[in-house]
């Protein structure tokens, strides 16, 4: 393991450890208030951002090789499944869970405010962690000016169907592993996320979140606001949505069909 590594690893651990204990306090704080969940939405998308920046230094700068990028990948993803405490950072989750009246409207927007708030936070205080030179990647970096190339290596309708699918397959994970208890739940859906990465990755970065997207590659010179609000804020949300669409409309649809279609003949079976 390099010492660029080691260092970006010590950053992640202090990232994570500082956001649990803020959560902490903060629900603490106002347990009392209904702002809480606000409040770990808040933290919990900065942890998401913070992290996802470094591993994404360590990846285009930092070059490590793939097999430990996707290791990274899904250890980050099991260790923010297992923290969030509630929190969704992702504004296309947020949107299902209120399609699903797991909560208001408003708390869906309050909830989105605060994820896109975080995402901004993170993109201005990730140079000023970097500027410190902790690691001599971090000290490269601050020398090149912080550039950000973007990620879309594809046509634009090739990327934005390849975010769409990743935010399908992942959507899909998390909905049919709810029952699922949740030591066992993050593990499995941090595999579909490492997948996602793997294969879409070289296309667009498979980042399949509005808000992790808005942060880590909105800055990124290559490409206009508006082609990365189509590949990065629609194409997420059309994914999620024909998850949800498919599982809850579509399919259940076709098995009551089915089971109509095959009822006369098991009935005339058994007479």
């Amino acid at each position: 393991m390099t010492a660029d590594v080691a260092v970006s690893l010590f950053l992640l651990a202090v990232i994570v450890a500082l956001s649990d204990v803020t959560r902490r306090l903060l629900s603490r704080a106002l347990a009392d208030t209904g702002l809480s969940v606000y409040a770990v939405e808040l933290v919990s998308t900065f942890q998401l951002c913070c992290c996802t920046h470094e591993l994404k230094l360590l990846s285009e700068v930092g070059g490590i090789e793939t097999r430990l990028a996707l290791t990274l990948t899904y250890l980050a993803s099991v260790v923010h499944g297992l923290t969030f405490s509630g929190a969704i950072g992702n504004p296309s989750g947020t949107l299902e869970h209120a399609y699903r009246a797991r909560f208001s409207g408003g708390c869906a927007l309050g909830r989105i405010a605060c994820q896109f708030a975080a995402a901004a936070a993170a993109r201005a205080a990730v140079p000023v962690i970097w500027g410190i030179g902790l690691s001599g990647l971090h000290v490269r970096h601050k020398l090149d000016g912080y550039r950000c190339i973007s990620p879309i290596h594809a046509p634009l309708p090739e990327a934005a169907a390849v975010e769409l699918a990743c935010a399908f397959a992942v959507q899909t994970a998390i909905t049919h592993t709810r029952s699922v208890e949740e030591k066992y739940r993050v593990h499995a859906v941090a595999a579909v996320i490492a997948t996602v990465v793997y294969a879409g990755g070289s296309a667009t970065g498979a980042v399949f979140n509005p808000a992790l997207a808005f942060s880590t590659q909105f800055r990124c010179s290559g490409n206009s606001f508006l082609e990365y609000s189509l590949v990065y804020w629609l194409s997420p949300l059309l994914g999620m949505m024909s998850s949800v669409l498919l599982f809850d409309k579509l399919v259940p649809l076709r098995s009551i069909k089915s089971s109509a279609l095959h009822l006369p003949l098991e009935t005339k079976k058994r007479a």
